[in-house]
């Protein structure tokens, strides 16, 4: 069994991000795995070692920095890498499907693949999307349960007012995790070790000659989150609160 992984090369959520220009960043701050993704790989490799063994190949779309990121996915038990090279870090989520799908096609043949739900940088909740819709594969998200058993998937996904939802799928296909599937492992040293040693294939991502589609996203500018406001105390009776709270909403909040 082949099960590919995409990680993606993120930004730590604890690190202090400073813009350097219109559309660019201090990109001097600690790069990590996207942490959903890291749920995907877990799974994967728990997938490989309940059904009669496979290979757990990571893929990435990122700079020449993101190898860190590929090893460290190695050293928690994925077999070896690809990275797809680009200095755009906002690639846009249409363009990268179609580099994840075309080195996975020159690389093998895919039983499953595994994404996050989502990035923690720009939180565009496609790429897995397109990447089921390049390859005509179902895809189930946001998916907390998984079960593999003679060649069938059973996944139970969380969807609106915090009900469940059960898919049965089969492969090939698209799964994308979220907190919950399971707990992701830390590497101990020698596995550490012994991922420097594993392969990772590198691609230019414009030596898969891919086509840009108008239909693309473009980044035109970052901004800063704004800073959260205090909390403000309203006292009185219920009327004066109301009345002081509908005031507020008007003229502060601007929400009606």
């Amino acid at each position: 069994m082949q099960i590919y992984v995409c990680v993606k090369h993120v930004p730590d959520t604890a690190a202090n991000i400073y813009l350097t220009g219109k559309t660019a960043y201090d990109e001097s701050v600690k790069f990590v795995a996207n942490p959903y993704d890291e749920y995907g790989l877990e799974e994967a490799i728990k997938a490989v070692k309940e059904n009669g063994g496979g290979e757990v190949v990571i893929v990435t779309v990122g700079p020449e920095g993101a190898f860190s990121t590929i090893r460290s996915a190695l050293a928690v038990g994925a077999d070896r890498g690809i990275l797809i090279t680009t200095d755009d870090q906002f690639t846009d989520s249409m363009k990268i499907s179609q580099a994840l799908k075309k080195a996975i096609e020159q690389d093998g043949s895919p039983d499953l693949i595994f994404t996050g739900k989502q990035t923690v940088d720009s939180e565009g909740m496609q790429t897995h999307y397109h990447l089921a819709a390049a390859f005509d594969m179902p895809i189930a998200t946001d998916v907390v349960d998984f079960k593999l058993s003679n060649g069938k998937i059973v996944v139970e996904r969380e969807i609106e007012g915090g009900a469940r939802q059960i898919i049965e799928m089969t492969k090939p296909c698209v799964i994308g995790a979220t907190k919950g599937l399971n707990e992701p492992r830390y590497p101990k040293l020698p596995d550490i070790l012994k991922a420097k040693k594993k392969e990772i294939k590198k691609i230019a991502i414009a030596d898969l000659e891919i086509l840009v589609s108008d239909s693309g996203t473009q980044l035109l500018e970052l901004q800063p989150a704004p800073e959260k406001g205090a909390a403000k105390m309203i006292e009185g009776d219920a009327h004066k609160m109301a009345e002081e709270l509908i005031q507020l909403l008007k003229n502060e909040a601007k929400v009606i």
